[in-house]
């Protein structure tokens, strides 16, 4: 053991920031488009806010966020920054006139001028402060020695169902370690593997491309074998080296649950209820997608209330107080958890508590707030534990168990239900097919030095690894934009084969394969001949 330090123990959260890729272009404006405008507006952007106030502050924490290359790809991207401005412009003016509209309400005109100042601030941070490049904000976090930045694995396909290609696997590790690279100007230590999708074996391919680490899902590490020494309160090494630790359900639960987890609370804000479907349509058409479909709007005066339909008005000083509340209690409920542990193990734990970073200020409106209060009395109320890092925590101790991961996924079930099932598994024959073509491809071209069917050859790659995301199968199993997932998916699957013909024929349509690469423009760094055999 490398350290003397007093603490019993360590807690390390992990927010997992993530969207498919979704631009547009032939639009004005597409509706799916919105689900990146709200996440800058109610989570990358408070979340910014919370973190330069932490090290402004010089709060002695360890936060960990990973980003999905398709979520970097759009933060850099010129057409959605300047669409975003726009919406966001168009947001602040309907605060103005939500302000006019409510005064003979002082209670929903104090609503309306909080939303006001909030998306003055939201503009001032997005344009002002960091030039409309939130990846800057990102990097300096990075760069602060606080903020662990990990990548998530390409455009998030569910690894799992392609375990049989492994040059597959290969092609969106790869893609993930060389955006992270042109981006942060090193290499990433940590990836998070697509909904916690493990397969053995997959920390082998990890590990050729530099990954020291990983997040599994509980029963992964529970079900390894041999038998995990301490559950899953440290981490592990792989047979490859990799380095591999399993997320904790107890605190998960306090968090996710949807019956005792705390977004729930009666005091909170209601998501559900928003202008946008409650005022007067003509009034608020502006305001929504070009077309006038009714959408949310981020403006929301309710709170939960309780399982009714009536709702009352939100009250954000008493929303503020139960966060702090809750905060008080998950940190107590840790301190009992570590201090417990500590005795049992024989060793200082590690809580991992790994969350969709949307579920923060999106979902749950005071999640920033409570993450906020969290990390500030970890860090000034208490002594029995402190927060870390994945890498950090790795050199406290010089030796790890070496075990064998189970097949896991943090899904439905725990396994691949979600991503496999009636309502998609006709998209898996597709993909396989795709990945048999862009094999035969690589293997054939490898020693393309044409610039021009370079160009084509990668793209095809491109529309590959755009068709795998899991954000399209599971949308058709919950049914939720089933329409435009399973749309997406047939574009994809259609343009690479279109492509795929024209290649092979040696007549390739430049004209149309400049607008599609016009319209999917994201991975810059893409190279076909990782698919060679």
């Amino acid at each position: 053991m490398k350290q003397n330090s007093p603490e019993k123990g360590y807690l390390s959260f992990i927010l997992h920031a993530h969207l498919p890729f979704v631009r547009h272009p032939e639009h004005d404006t597409f509706l799916e488009e919105s689900w990146f405008f709200e996440g800058i507006t109610e989570t990358y952007i408070p979340l910014i806010k919370m973190i330069d106030g932490l090290l402004d502050d010089g709060v002695d924490f360890g936060l960990t966020i990973s980003l999905s290359p398709t979520l970097m790809a759009m933060l850099e991207d010129e057409l959605l920054n300047n669409r975003y401005r726009r919406k966001l412009e168009l947001l602040l003016e309907l605060s103005y006139k939500e302000i006019e509209r409510t005064k003979s309400d002082p209670w929903q005109n104090k609503l309306a001028h909080m939303y006001n100042d909030l998306f003055k601030e939201t503009l001032y941070i997005y344009k002002d402060k960091y030039n409309s490049r939130l990846l800057n904000a990102f990097k300096k976090f990075d760069s602060s020695g606080k903020v662990e930045i990990m990548v998530c694995v390409g455009t998030h396909p569910f690894l799992p169902n392609i375990e049989m290609y492994p040059q597959a696997v290969r092609a969106q590790v790869k893609v993930s370690t060389d955006t992270y690279s042109r981006i942060f100007g090193h290499k990433p230590r940590g990836v998070w593997l697509p909904e916690c999708g493990y397969y053995p074996g997959l920390d082998k391919i990890l590990h050729e491309y530099g990954i020291k680490y990983f997040i599994i899902e509980t029963h992964g590490i529970l079900f390894a074998e041999p038998r995990p020494r301490f559950g899953v309160y440290s981490p592990y090494l792989c047979k490859s080296g990799v380095a591999v630790f399993g997320r904790d359900s107890e605190s998960s639960k306090a968090v996710w649950s949807a019956v005792e987890g705390y977004p729930g609370n009666n005091n909170y804000r209601e998501f559900y209820r928003d202008i946008g479907f409650d005022l007067d349509h003509e009034y608020i058409k502006p305001h929504l997608n070009g077309d006038g479909t009714r959408m949310h709007t981020g403006i929301k005066y309710h709170r939960i209330t309780g399982k009714t339909n009536y709702k009352e008005f939100y009250n954000p000083e008493v929303a503020k107080q139960t966060a702090a509340s809750h905060a008080g209690n998950f940190m107590f409920n840790r301190e009992k958890q570590i201090e417990y542990l500590h005795d049992k193990l024989g060793r200082k734990p590690l809580i991992v508590a790994p969350y969709d970073a949307e579920l923060y200020g999106h979902w749950w409106f005071e999640g920033i707030d409570w993450l906020n209060f969290v990390i500030r009395k970890v860090c000034y109320d208490q002594n029995v534990f402190k927060l870390i890092t994945p890498p950090a925590y790795l050199k406290l101790y010089d030796k790890y168990q070496v075990i064998a991961p189970s097949f896991s996924s943090w899904g439905w079930k725990g396994y691949s239900e979600v991503w496999l099932e009636g309502s998609n598994d006709w998209i898996y024959p597709h993909i396989h097919m795709m990945i048999e073509r862009a094999t035969e491809i690589a293997n054939k071209f490898y020693k393309n030095n044409d610039e021009k069917l370079e160009k084509a050859l990668n793209h095809l790659a491109r529309e590959l690894i755009l068709a795998q995301a899991s954000d399209w199968p599971f949308m058709m199993k919950t049914n939720s934009f089933s329409y435009y997932a399973s749309q997406r998916v047939k574009d994809h699957i259609d343009r690479f084969h279109a492509l795929y013909d024209m290649i092979i024929s040696g007549n390739v349509d430049y004209a149309w394969l400049d607008r599609r690469m016009s319209q999917y423009n994201l991975f810059p760094e893409i190279d076909f001949r990782v698919y060679k055999s």
